[in-house]
Formats: structure tokens, C-alpha cells, sequence
């Protein structure tokens, strides 16, 4: 049996028509989509014109303000140290010193001011008795001069065994060295049985609580540095706002560097040792539009940010960055002082797209 096929035949006109129809159909129907976009939930603030110079980062290290080798002042036995890594708060023993001598010392010291005192009870006794009898001219004056003479010698040397009853309390505590100020001991530079002299290092003390920042810069920077200005801190990629403590305005011979003391921020916790870069103008400040580092947007294709525009729609911008702080970086592309940027929602905001301010206000509406 055979069977014949039929072959149709579609004009190609009328499928070139239905085709367009369906990408003309498809197209407004994206273009409908995109003119109706929901609002995005953003944070807006504006650009501003700023005082600001090129930075130059400096290596920097975390110091402590109170960082001290403490001394014996003693001659002596060490029979105590405390351990490497003890937290000590100002007064607290870091060591302890034979302390024998200076007990006796002291106890022959009260000693020999007690039998003064009571030297000078019986001299003032006599002196009475022979100032009656020379009432009477019973006894030639010269005697009673003598007695007083007597007198006032043994009140002197009473003076001077208080003097050295007080040494020898001084030097009984000297036998006990102290911390001088909060810290840690982070080194033992004595050892227990080892025989202390005035000025042997004993420990090394470090206040752990009360850091800066030390680094060096060119003394070129001279001109444009000063103590109290602000500059920023970095570590890795957080950056944070500070000032100028000191400016050491004496450079090396060699190196020919300077030394800054940059305070650390309120509450930052760092280590003595820590590295940190110090950022500080490289120049003379300069006026230039500035943004807030949240408005700043980071692809691979650079850097931009979303201005609000009049109609209240977000208009992408490609920046250059510049001068920055820890809070505001300067960019130039566009923006002017004034404009309204998002620093917060502008990850997934897209060019045109209406946006809403945090709180209820619809820029897009303008209420």
C-alpha cells in the first residue's frame, strides 16, 4: 500500500509578520515592567564641598604611652617576682627585696631615739633642780649653763635618730618594688635568688590601656601638619577618623623623618605592636566635592554612585575617587556640592528606578 504525503506551503511573509508581532509584544511588555518598577527603600544625603588634600599612608605601630624598665632601689637578695603577663594597677608589688637589714636597721634606729627621749626627760629634770639652786646662788652659773647646753645637744641628736628612724622606713619599703602605673608585666629582666643592686632592672612594665599611635613621616610634611589635625587610620580595609596628639618637629639626620603621635579612636581595641597605616595630607587642603564612603559603589567595571535626580528617580554616575578621610572620600564625575546620593539600598538600585526615603517619605511622589 502507499500512502502520498501533502506538502503545505506557509507564504514567508506572513511568518516574518507574526515574529515582529511577538518581539513588539514581548518589548512593550518589558518596557511596561520597567516603568513599573517599585520604588527602593533608600538612605539619601548630600554631597558636599570639602576642604581636602591627597593622602600618603605612613607605616605606623601601636605604643604605650607608659612603657618602663622598673628598678630596684635597694641593695639586696630578690626573693619575689611576679610572673610575666600579671596585671598589676598602680602601687600593687612587682618585687620583693631581702628585707632583713633594713628591719634591724630600723629597729636599732627606735632604738637609739627612745634612749634619746628618755636622756632628755632626766636632762630637763636636772636642769629644773639646778635652775632653783641658782635661784639661790647655790650653784656658780656656769653649771647651770652647762646643763642647758647638755639639754639642747640632746634634743639635736633626738632630731636626727627621728631622721633615721624615718630612712630606715623608707628603705624597708624600697624592699618592696611597685607598679608606678597600671599594667602588665610582659618581661622578667631579674630572677628569684639574684642580688639586686640600685638601678638593676627588675621588670618591664607596659600600660596596655593607654596606646597611640608612633610613625614616621617625611619632614617635608612639616608645612602641612600640626598637632591636633585630623587624619585616619587604616587596618586592612576599616578606616577610621583621629587627630594629630604631638608632632615631634625634629628630624633625623639619616632618615630624614619625623616622628607623629596619632591618638587611637574611643573604644578601639588594639595590641602594643600592631601595625597600622597613618593617613595624612600629602599637600596643601583644596576645595573639592565630597561624598560619605556609603555612597560609594564597587564593581569591576569602577566606581559609581546613585544621584537622586529632580524627578526623584536614581541616575547612576561613574566617579573617580580622590582625597579621602574616614568619612568622606573626594570624587569627581559629575556630582556636584549639593546633590542628593544614596548611601544606603544602592546595591541592587537601577538606573531610573524611583526610590523611597527610610521613614515613609516617597521621593518619588515628593511626599
Amino acid at each position: 500500500m502507499t500512502y502520498t504525503i501533502a506538502k503545505t506551503k506557509i507564504p514567508l511573509r506572513g511568518t516574518l509578520v507574526a515574529v515582529l508581532a511577538a518581539a513588539s509584544l514581548f518589548t512593550g511588555t518589558a518596557g511596561a515592567q520597567q516603568r513599573q518598577m517599585p520604588p527602593a527603600l533608600v538612605e539619601v544625603a548630600e554631597a558636599s564641598a570639602e576642604m581636602m588634600a591627597p593622602q600618603t599612608y605612613l607605616p605606623g605601630t601601636v605604643v604605650s604611652l607608659n612603657d618602663s624598665r622598673i628598678s630596684a632601689e635597694i641593695a639586696g637578695r630578690v626573693v619575689w617576682i611576679a610572673s610575666e603577663g600579671t596585671l598589676l594597677a598602680e602601687g600593687d608589688v612587682i618585687a620583693e627585696i631581702d628585707d632583713r637589714n633594713q628591719t634591724l636597721a630600723l629597729a636599732r634606729n627606735k632604738s637609739q631615739a627612745a634612749r634619746l627621749e628618755a636622756r632628755i626627760k632626766y636632762l630637763e629634770s636636772d636642769l629644773a633642780r639646778l635652775q632653783e639652786l641658782a635661784a639661790n646662788n647655790n650653784i656658780p652659773s656656769s653649771r647651770l649653763e652647762e646643763a642647758e647646753s647638755t639639754l639642747a645637744m640632746t634634743r639635736e641628736e633626738l632630731s636626727q635618730a627621728r631622721v633615721a628612724v624615718e630612712q630606715a622606713k623608707i628603705d624597708l619599703e624600697r624592699t618592696k618594688v611597685r607598679a608606678p602605673f597600671p599594667g602588665r608585666i610582659v618581661e622578667r629582666l631579674a630572677q628569684i635568688g639574684e642580688y639586686s643592686s640600685p638601678g638593676r632592672q627588675i621588670v618591664r612594665l607596659v600600660d596596655t590601656e593607654h596606646l597611640e599611635v608612633s610613625a614616621k613621616a617625611p619632614v617635608t610634611l612639616a608645612r602641612v601638619l600640626n598637632d591636633g589635625q585630623q587624619v585616619v587610620i587604616r587596618e586592612n580595609d576599616a578606616v577610621a577618623d583621629t587627630r594629630i596628639r604631638a608632632l615631634v618637629p625634629v628630624g633625623d639626620a639619616l632618615s630624614r623623618t619625623m616622628e607623629l603621635r596619632v591618638s587611637l579612636p574611643a573604644g578601639s581595641q588594639y595590641v602594643v605592636g600592631a601595625a597600622l597605616q597613618v593617613g595624612v595630607p600629602a599637600n596643601t587642603p583644596e576645595q573639592v566635592v565630597a561624598v560619605p564612603r556609603d555612597a560609594l559603589v564597587l564593581r569591576r567595571e569602577g566606581t559609581y554612585v546613585f544621584r537622586v535626580k529632580e524627578d526623584n528617580t536614581a541616575e547612576r554616575l561613574m566617579v573617580t575617587t580622590g582625597a579621602a578621610t574616614g568619612r568622606v572620600v573626594a570624587v569627581t564625575g559629575g556630582i556636584e556640592s549639593g546633590d542628593r546620593v544614596v548611601i544606603r539600598g544602592g546595591e541592587r538600585l537601577r538606573e531610573g528606578q524611583p526610590v523611597e526615603l527610610r521613614g515613609g517619605v516617597n521621593l518619588a511622589s515628593g511626599r
